[in-house]
């Protein structure tokens, strides 16, 4: 079993700097894919950045730029660095531990998310 906790949201102004952080503790490998969503208030959830291993990053386009996904070297602790921060990015921002399964089939299938924080941008 699998456990995420986030920490960092809060209320910014426009053109603010936000640090998201999200401990994961459990069983899985440190390599294993891990990402940050968001939910907007009548909008569908999606997908902000991705972090498979170091060096494997994705963005959504929105975000390019602006937003940095990291993690510790344990590979327990992932990080969403947001600068430049708009009202459009208003959300809920959730951390997501994707299914992972190595060469030798190692791993686990199931998708893990936490529990939520709130990130709020004034204009």
């Amino acid at each position: 079993q699998v456990q995420l906790v986030e920490s960092g949201g809060g209320l910014v102004q426009a053109g603010g700097s936000l640090r998201l952080s999200c401990v994961a503790s459990g069983n899985f490998f440190s390599i294993n894919p891990m990402a940050w969503w968001r939910q907007a208030p009548g909008k569908m959830r999606e997908l902000v950045a991705r972090i498979a291993s170091p060096g494997s990053t994705t963005y959504a386009e929105s975000v390019k730029g602006r937003f940095t996904i990291s993690r510790d070297i344990a590979g327990n602790t992932v990080y969403l660095q947001m600068n430049s921060l708009k009202p459009e990015d208003t959300a809920v921002y959730y951390c997501n531990l994707e299914p992972y399964r190595n060469i030798n089939g190692l791993g686990h299938d199931d998708d893990y998310w936490g529990q939520g924080t709130q990130v709020t941008v004034s204009s």
